[in-house]
């Protein structure tokens, strides 16, 4: 494959030029459904998206608690997410990854949310980079990839 230097400063210039595997923490889907964003800047159309099953949990809880006036738009964007991306399930190598990851936090002295903990260990797991709004809860990770957008 020719791989030319990148010219553009703004652009990165590996998109389009191999797969990547993404998985998307709740914050990306949440503040693209507040804001009615698209999530098209944090990954390309050939991108293999997943997200993790504790977020179609948390997705789902947030259509479950959300006021009248919110439910219905809230839940045609999670339907449509759950439609629309894989989601990963919690597998043995998930649990492996989830306990190496549970133990260096623990050794590390720094807590980290128990779901944040779950999505990184499915993306470990399954060769993914997390793609987050929450650069903290994912820094430092051993094996963790993490795209902040």
């Amino acid at each position: 494959m020719d791989e030319r230097p990148c010219r553009d400063p703004v652009a990165p210039c590996h998109r389009g030029a191999r797969l990547e595997r993404l998985i998307l923490d709740t914050t990306v889907l949440v503040t693209a459904e507040r804001r009615r964003a698209r999530l098209d800047p944090a990954i390309a159309d050939e991108d293999d998206v997943a997200i993790a099953a504790v977020t179609a949990a948390e997705l789902l809880v947030g259509v479950a608690l959300a006021n009248a006036r919110q439910r219905k738009g809230r839940a045609a964007f999670v339907e449509d997410v759950l439609r629309t991306l894989s989601v990963e399930d919690y597998t043995l190598m998930t649990a492996r990854a989830h306990a190496n990851l549970l133990a260096a936090t623990r050794v590390s002295g720094t807590p980290r949310g128990a779901h944040d903990m779950i999505i990184a260990a499915t993306a470990v797991a399954t060769g993914r980079a997390v793609v987050t709004a929450d650069a903290g809860g994912f820094s430092d990770l051993p094996g963790l990839d993490v795209r902040v957008v």
